[in-house]
């Protein structure tokens, strides 16, 4: 937990998951342990390397939250844009393939799938899921969104 005190971005300033790091080190219980993050710990510090644009740190971090509490749909969600934006396209698939076959009105799920789709060179098979996205959102299309 205390190697990520010390992390600085490319451009010199310190990682925002630096301080959740520095937040736990003099955590130790008596016996000279440390104690393990909570989810809900695990959740922001995954929002942090999110932010900072480490992405495929923070699906790590967010596959784990996601094995842990299946039901979370912004954990999946945001577990999906972590893989989507580290390229690794087939997990993105999968992951938003869950979150609409459990709530199928989920109109970012079927933006971000329709655009995953198109990433892997499958647009026909991508454009029935951004009309969806379009006509659920009532924008009328996905032009304009971003995932």
């Amino acid at each position: 937990m205390t190697n990520r005190f010390n992390s600085y971005r490319a451009d010199g300033e310190p990682t925002a998951d630096r301080w959740a790091g520095a937040l736990h080190l003099f955590d130790g219980l008596d016996d000279g342990t440390i104690r393990e993050e909570t989810p809900v710990e695990r959740w922001d510090r995954a929002g942090l390397l999110f932010e900072e644009r480490r992405y495929a740190e923070a699906a790590e971090l967010l596959a784990a939250l996601v094995d842990e509490f299946p039901e979370h749909t912004a954990a999946r969600l945001l577990l999906a844009r972590a893989y989507y934006h580290s390229a690794q396209l087939k997990r993105a698939e999968e992951q938003l393939r869950v979150v609409i076959e459990r709530d199928p009105v989920e109109h970012y799920a079927q933006l971000m799938l329709g655009r995953t789709l198109e990433r892997q060179s499958r647009s026909a098979e991508a454009a029935p899921w951004l009309r969806m996205a379009g006509a659920l959102s009532g924008s009328g299309g996905a032009d304009g969104d971003s995932a």
